[in-house]
């Protein structure tokens, strides 16, 4: 049987779709809406740490038991942990926040598959629109660990990247957490994107490839406990 997805708010604003009643002049209201709402839940957050990767990985996974184990030791040292709130990757960082005692934030988002809310969150909020969602994850974090993942972790990662390059956050830590998943990526970008001057040499000063769960959390925990004081 083919399948045939449902369209998302997304799309039809995207797409140019909308119901003729709800124009694009309308829409700006229920987008302005989204945000308010978000912000208004997250108004007395502490700044912390949005750890990204993939939906598809299944408790037991590698990946996912050292996402928790990550997540637990940042949320015993008092971070705030945010992730997007779903399954895989998300649940296992909220799953370890809860773990540890620290506050555990679910940015969750409407799909045309269905991605239900993990159970391990302190406060949720479900968005309709990718890029709300994203404006959240990165206005309430100060640093980010990012886990293997597909292309959502992949747009997730080079956004972040692109806004630190082009000045439009300050620089703060990208933790790409896994060298045997990353090292190919970056063995490209070198062999592609430097050599042919597209990026700077300095550009790989934006991020740092590890792998133990508590030289992640060491690290993160330290560098916030710099930060407050500065």
């Amino acid at each position: 049987m083919k399948h045939v997805a449902t369209r998302s708010d997304d799309f039809d604003f995207l797409s140019g779709m909308l119901d003729k009643k709800i124009t694009d002049f309308w829409q700006v209201f229920r987008i302005m809406s989204e945000f308010a709402e978000g912000f208004q839940l997250l108004l007395d957050t502490e700044s912390g740490v949005t750890i990204f990767g993939s939906a598809r990985t299944k408790a037991g996974d590698k990946y996912y038991e050292e996402s928790r184990e990550c997540a637990r030791l940042l949320a015993n040292a008092g971070v705030t942990v945010v992730t997007g709130g779903g399954p895989g990757i998300m649940e296992a960082g909220n799953r370890g926040a809860m773990e540890g005692g620290g506050e555990s934030i679910g940015l969750n988002i409407k799909l045309p598959f269905e991605q239900k809310g993990n159970d391990y969150t302190t406060k949720a909020y479900t968005t309709r629109y990718f890029f709300v969602r994203k404006v959240m994850f990165i206005k309430y974090a100060k640093a980010f660990v990012i886990y293997p993942g597909g292309f959502g972790t992949m747009d997730e990662f080079f956004e972040v990247l692109t806004l630190m390059q082009t000045h439009k956050i300050d620089k703060q830590p990208i933790i790409l957490a896994g060298s045997s998943f990353w090292s190919g990526l970056m063995d490209w970008v070198r062999s592609q994107m430097l050599s042919l001057g597209y990026i700077s040499e300095s550009d790989f000063d934006y991020f740092k490839i590890m792998d133990s769960p508590q030289e992640i959390a060491d690290y993160l925990i330290d560098y916030l406990k710099e930060d407050k004081d500065k």
